[in-house]
């Protein structure tokens, strides 16, 4: 009786969506910080074929692969659900996930709309989806502007067409934040974890 309880305490999967430029790295980031959070929650780590950035390190914010070995892992069945982004492959390490939730750990995840689908359809009782929202298109195109100074206008105006696009879904989300103000958008993204691993 005791074994059958413990099988069904698996942990939660929060998956955090929204336009490039939303804020749900950072949010997903600052959330992990936080000193009751940290104690429950991990940070998912994806694969990519993207080149890293001067501030990202391998292991921690991405594990950085070539595209035959991302095609050799798909092959495998070894990453369970992936996108391709800007001609770049994004993918989630199945095992990652696996080991996390099934020994009642909780994971957070930063995810496109295909991404958020596929864990809610594959884990349905344990995913909670999250749209962060923001202020307005002008303010989005700002801030991937802003991001980063390789970022060519061509690059943002595929960005801002996407966003435009993943707005529209925003109703499809159990949760949806408007991330106008960082700190209340953080508040928020709390208190929906707390409730959720609570229960």
């Amino acid at each position: 009786m005791e074994t059958a309880k413990r099988q069904k305490k698996q942990g939660k999967i929060f998956v955090i969506s929204g336009p490039s430029g939303s804020g749900k790295t950072t949010l997903l980031n600052k959330l992990i910080q936080d000193r009751e959070i940290n104690k429950l929650l991990i940070k998912s780590r994806s694969l990519t074929t993207r080149p890293r950035r001067w501030q990202e390190r391998d292991g921690q914010d991405y594990f950085f692969v070539s595209r035959d070995e991302f095609r050799r892992l798909l092959k495998a069945k070894k990453i369970l659900e992936w996108t391709r982004y800007l001609g770049y492959y994004y993918g989630t390490p199945r095992e990652l996930v696996e080991a996390r939730i099934i020994k009642g750990g909780h994971i957070g995840f930063c995810l496109d709309l295909k991404g958020a689908a596929i864990l809610k359809k594959i884990y349905p009782k344990n995913t909670v989806t999250v749209f962060v929202l923001p202020p307005s298109l002008e303010t989005l195109k700002a801030r991937i502007e802003g991001r980063s100074k390789s970022i060519d206008k061509e690059e943002v105006a595929q960005r801002l067409a996407l966003a435009r696009r993943e707005l529209s879904a925003a109703s499809d989300f159990d949760y949806c934040i408007l991330n106008n103000n960082l700190q209340v958008a953080l508040k928020e993204l709390k208190e929906i974890v707390l409730t959720h691993v609570g229960s």
